[in-house]
């Protein structure tokens, strides 16, 4: 090393730093080199040391899942023998159930064998007695038809004998007895319907009257109606002078405002007002009660009075048509509807107050409904509103049915209300229950004695009209018209009318009436047929 730097030192200096630093160079690599050799060699043995760690690890965990298998197998072999075993057993079972299910199953088949052999010889046994049967029933039915013939040939000879004897051929014979049997038959008939009828009028009437009844006693009405007044008393018969007016100025003025007329005659201490409006004249009535307590009469005086009675009448018209809503318990009517309700209350119809007439049917009508189970408060409602075309009847045309239906519709009132209203006299067909109560309450309350009072003329009039109809049928020999027109009592002739014909004589009497003449209630028509025989000892 000294004499290659001491060469070295020789060269030239340019030379010796270009050999020092290839020399550097070299011996870094060299030092790189060596450094890199022992690096690896280090490397190698670690990685050996660590193959031989894993690969005692992976021995162990081989020799360790090798146990583990061998153990797993035996377990596995032991479970599948244990399967087998269970298995077999089942299967030994089920074997066993399945013989003793065919043995049932042959058993029972047995049985059905030795069943179906006795039906057979049954059947067999049978059939040979239809055989004989039918062979007996073959001989019987020749024998049959051979008779038949016979009695044929027999009832030819006897059919020409008889109408040799009878003188009537077969057919007429036929039809004569045809006749007979029908007559018969007719008079069986009406025996039968006349009974029917009755057990039915009599369970009916019994039904009718007890609802009836029970709605009369529950319905407290005045037995006598209010009827309205149009005479006005007065104090003296120098009243009428001041009444009259100089020149009659007084009585026209009333006349003019009320609209009615004063009829002031020789009747001592009265004034008669006469008038077709009944509120104007109720009008009237208090304006000339009023003057003659006042004393001052006079056009003025009249024209204020009128205004004032005009107007408190108004409002009793309201209230009285309030109080009918209240006392028959219904709610909900138009205003207009409850004013005309009021009016009612100065109109009279056969001399019964229209106002209380309607409170009494509502109430009627409704008791009714609620003994039968229906719409109480439709029937009340239809029952108030029956009559209602009584209050303007004197200011429009038509009748009271018509205006009552029509006042309905055009205050909205149900349908069913208005039907109820134009069928309360039959002018149409009911189309509810609730319809024919009304109908049924109208006729209690116009027919109970006291209602209404009738005119005399009118009166016997109604009645002869009720002989007249009975006596126009063939076969009466006298009628008579009894309990004030309400039974008419018809004899007949015993020759001409028998005991059917008088069923339907009945029927058609009452039908007639029904068509042709107007009366409040029912009318009940006894139909009697007596025969006497009469002889005298000598």
């Amino acid at each position: 090393m000294q004499t290659i730097f001491s060469l070295l030192l020789a060269l030239e200096p340019g030379i010796v730093s270009v050999i020092a630093i290839a020399v550097g160079v070299a011996c870094a690599a060299v030092g790189v080199v060596v450094t890199w050799v022992l690096f690896k060699r280090h490397s190698k043995k670690q990685s050996e040391r660590k193959l031989d760690e894993t690969s005692k690890r992976v021995d162990e965990m081989l020799a360790l899942a090798e146990a583990e298998c061998k153990q797993m197998k035996k377990e596995a072999n032991l479970e599948s023998q244990e399967r087998d075993i269970k298995r077999r057993n089942e299967f030994e079972q089920e074997m066993k159930e399945k013989r003793a299910e065919q043995q049932r199953t042959e058993a029972r088949l047995s049985r059905q064998e030795d069943q179906l052999e006795k039906r057979e010889t049954e059947i067999s046994r049978k059939e040979q007695s239809l055989e004989a049967q039918k062979n007996n029933w073959q001989k019987k039915n020749e024998e049959l038809q051979k008779a038949q013939e016979q009695v044929s040939h027999q009832q030819e000879l006897m059919t020409a004998e008889l109408e040799r004897i009878a003188q009537l051929t077969r057919e007429e014979a036929k039809k004569q007895l045809t006749e007979e049997i029908l007559d018969e038959t007719r008079r069986d008939l009406a025996v039968q319907v006349r009974n029917l009828e009755q057990q039915a009028k009599e369970e009916a009437e019994i039904n009718a009257k007890n609802v009836i009844s029970l709605a009369i006693q529950r319905c407290a009405a005045d037995h006598a109606s209010e009827s309205t007044v149009s005479v006005v008393p007065l104090p003296n018969d120098d009243m009428k002078a001041r009444i009259i007016g100089r020149e009659g100025r007084n009585i026209r003025a009333i006349e003019n405002a009320t609209g009615i007329e004063l009829i002031i005659d020789d009747t001592p201490e009265v004034v008669i007002l006469s008038g077709f409006d009944p509120v104007r004249r109720e009008i009237a009535r208090l304006t000339l009660e009023r003057l003659i307590t006042d004393g001052r009469i006079h056009p003025a005086r009249i024209e204020e009075t009128v205004e004032k009675v005009t107007k408190e009448l108004d409002q009793k018209i309201k209230e009285a048509g309030e109080n009918a809503m209240f006392e028959v318990g219904i709610f909900g009517l138009h205003p207009e509807l409850i004013k005309l309700i009021g009016r009612l209350k100065f109109r009279t119809s056969y001399g019964q107050n229209v106002y209380r007439h309607s409170i009494e049917v509502a109430q009627l009508a409704g008791l009714m409904a609620q003994e039968l189970g229906l719409d109480v408060n439709f029937a009340k409602r239809a029952g108030l509103l029956h009559d209602i075309g009584k209050a303007v009847d004197h200011e429009q045309e038509g009748t009271h049915i018509q205006i009552g239906a029509d006042l309905a519709k055009k205050y909205k009132e149900n349908p069913m209300i208005v039907n109820a209203i134009m069928a309360h006299h039959g002018d149409v067909e009911p189309k509810t229950i609730e319809a024919v109560l009304v109908q049924a309450a109208d006729a209690i309350s116009g027919a109970r004695p006291g209602a209404r009072r009738e005119t005399g003329a009118g009166y016997v009039k109604r009645l002869e009209k009720l002989e007249e109809i009975a006596s126009s049928f063939r076969g009466v020999d006298k009628s008579y018209a009894i309990q004030a027109g309400r039974e008419v009592r018809v004899i007949v002739k015993p020759d001409q009318v028998d005991d059917a014909k008088a069923v339907f004589l009945a029927k058609d009497i009452a039908k007639k009436i029904e068509s042709e003449l107007e009366y409040p209630g029912q009318i009940k028509v006894n139909v009697i047929r007596e025969f006497r025989s009469t002889e005298y000892a000598k």
